[in-house]
């Protein structure tokens, strides 16, 4: 008898691997692989996780709805168009597993998040990869893609792990040029740090369409990474399709309490983004003096190329970096094998990383 085997294409699924965690032989280590917030969560949200671990007994909503309605709140959305789930993962999974099925296709960009093709696959559908221009999703690629095999386009705005976004006037002309029948899930994990005025999360096109899904993270920004916790802005339809086939206690009750506490707590928010804007610029600005190529980035995290001309490569920079306790995040597997990504963390964190470049450099 053979032995027990998964359904076709499932063993041709690469695995996620997420940023490196620790290195070996240093005492002191600055995680900076992972886009994590140096503030971490707000002290409420830390607080309201503790309270509702008195009552572990206790299943949890299966609703969410003290959740959904606390983020209506903040947004002025329709508390019954949100979806909860265990980080947007989870619902990137679902959005996949709703709408995708063997021989159907879904569009993500050459240098998207790697989640995309990991649904699409495990969902029975393949996943077709568009060029990008200058590290940024391209309209045109993404249409010219479209076909009769096509349920969803997945973009992430702003992108990981270029840090790159697209304006709301190409996203409307993305929407208007794809069928009505296809599925545009905008990814705005990033969203809370751009400070664009061209930018728009979504949530506009979501009130307006049927046909447009905007997923949301409580991973950045909000510092809860560590219990997962997301949401999805979504047409009343699709709402309905996707409380049909998710877990029925898909969210936990700390990471309910601890996201209804730090999303309400504006003034912690305001103070990361704040942080956040400081230092990006600042590390931009000198790692580009260190001839390094910085992506322009409206997120959290920035990627820089290691150009032919330095002599050195960003795998040298990594080991480099890492034999001094600094984890950055090398992205060949998002098809960039010169780049690294750098995650806006402390003051200390951010300094030690521009002195360690200069070091590899040879410009100290």
């Amino acid at each position: 008898m053979s032995p027990v085997q998964p359904r076709p294409g499932i063993l041709d699924i690469a695995p996620y691997v997420g940023g490196r965690e620790k290195v070996e032989g240093t005492a002191k280590q600055y995680k900076l692989s992972a886009n994590e917030t140096p503030l971490g969560p707000s002290p409420k949200a830390r607080e309201a996780a503790m309270e509702a671990l008195g009552a572990m007994e206790r299943y949890p909503d299966g609703g969410a709805l003290e959740l959904r309605k606390a983020i209506a709140g903040v947004y002025g959305l329709d508390p019954e168009r949100i979806v909860c789930g265990a980080g947007s993962d989870e619902l990137l999974h679902l959005l996949a597993q709703a709408y995708i099925g063997p021989g159907d296709e879904a569009i993500a960009t050459r240098h998207g998040f790697l989640i995309y093709p990991i649904v699409t696959k495990a969902a029975g559908g393949e996943i077709v990869q568009v060029p990008e221009k200058n590290l940024t999703a391209d309209v045109d690629a993404i249409l010219a893609a479209q076909n009769e095999k096509t349920r969803i386009v997945f973009l992430a705005n702003p992108n990981n792990p270029t840090g790159t976004y697209l304006s709301f006037s190409e996203i409307k002309r993305l929407r208007e040029g794809l069928r009505e029948d296809v599925l545009l899930v905008l990814d705005a994990a990033y969203a809370e740090y751009v400070r664009s005025n061209d930018y728009e999360s979504g949530i506009e096109l979501v009130a307006t369409h049927d046909n447009v899904v905007m997923t949301r993270t409580f991973s950045k920004v909000y510092g809860l990474a560590a219990i997962r916790l997301g949401w999805a802005y979504c047409p009343a339809s699709v709402a309905d399709v996707l409380n049909r086939i998710r877990g029925p206690f898909n969210v936990n009750v700390p990471a309910m309490k601890a996201g209804i506490a730090a999303i309400e707590d504006k003034e912690h928010t305001a103070k990361a983004v704040a942080h956040n804007e400081k230092w990006r610029a600042w590390l931009s600005e000198e790692i580009s003096a260190l001839g390094l190529e910085v992506v322009p980035s409206v997120t959290n995290f920035i990627s820089f190329r290691f150009p032919p001309e330095t002599g050195k490569s960003a795998a040298e920079a990594d080991e480099f970096l890492c034999s001094k306790g600094l984890i950055l995040r090398q992205i060949a597997s998002y098809g960039l094998p010169d780049y690294l990504r750098l995650t806006v963390s402390t003051e200390e964190a951010n300094l030690k990383v521009v002195a360690a470049l200069k070091e590899f450099l040879g410009k100290a």
